[in-house]
């Protein structure tokens, strides 16, 4: 994969898939800006990227954050958004109205957010790539909202492709990822739960970071491919 004077973004790019998905891109020699909303996460992030890589902070909770954001970084090749916030679960009865909606903030207001601010700025050729979950196929029980918002992702990727064509949307549905989140956990605990997420497979492997970043690569490479969901989950929905 080439390249070579694209300006890739990421919102959600100083951990986990997003930070795999800007190290892969400027890898394949693309100028790549990542985004988040800390700033010493943001210093962190770049500090492990090469040289040229640059950042901006973003409250993916505020429109304007994103409006200030995209016209700061301007011209675009290609953005992927995989911006989330932790989400415990709890059934639907148990939470209040303001907490269910503040649910779909990051993950799906905030992609809404980002869209109509860079999409006007996505040059010909271009792509957004978009992050969703096989919670929206399995969801285990006390989390009915997030498959909701990841599913509403979804949805928007297919609508949009027909609404922003020529530009192209897809999404990203990775399963079980190992990222710096389960890092919280002590040892025996995260070892145990990865364990376990691992044997859900049929690969028997929970996915890397890197797994996730090539599927968001090879969906900016393909001009063929919109409206697209690509599952990367080892099986896991299957079995």
């Amino acid at each position: 994969m080439d390249l070579q004077g694209k300006h890739v973004v990421v919102i959600g790019g100083s951990s986990g898939m997003g930070l795999a998905t800007a190290a892969g891109a400027a890898a394949a020699g693309a100028k790549v800006t990542i985004a988040s909303s800390d700033q010493s996460r943001l210093d962190a992030a770049l500090a492990t990227l090469p040289s040229g890589c640059d950042g901006v902070v973003v409250d993916a909770r505020r429109e304007e954050s994103f409006a200030e954001a995209l016209a700061q970084i301007g011209e675009l090749d290609h953005l992927v958004y995989s911006a989330g916030d932790g989400v415990s679960p709890r059934p639907l009865v148990e939470t209040a109205p303001d907490e269910a909606r503040g649910l779909f903030d990051v993950r799906f207001w905030g992609a809404v957010a980002a869209i109509r601010h860079a999409a006007p700025r996505i040059k010909a050729g271009g792509s957004i790539g978009l992050t969703s979950g096989t919670i929206v196929v399995r969801p285990p029980a006390g989390a009915a909202l997030a498959a909701g918002a990841a599913a509403a992702i979804e949805g928007l990727t297919r609508g949009l492709a027909v609404e922003l064509a020529p530009v192209r949307v897809n999404a990203v549905r990775p399963g079980a990822i190992h990222t710096p989140m389960w890092d919280a956990l002590p040892e025996a605990r995260r070892s145990a739960v990865l364990g376990a997420l691992a044997e859900r497979t049929i690969t028997k492997k929970v996915g890397q970071p890197d797994e996730i970043a090539a599927a968001h690569l090879f969906l900016m490479d393909n001009r063929f491919v919109t409206g697209t969901v690509l599952t990367v989950d080892g099986g896991a929905i299957l079995i």
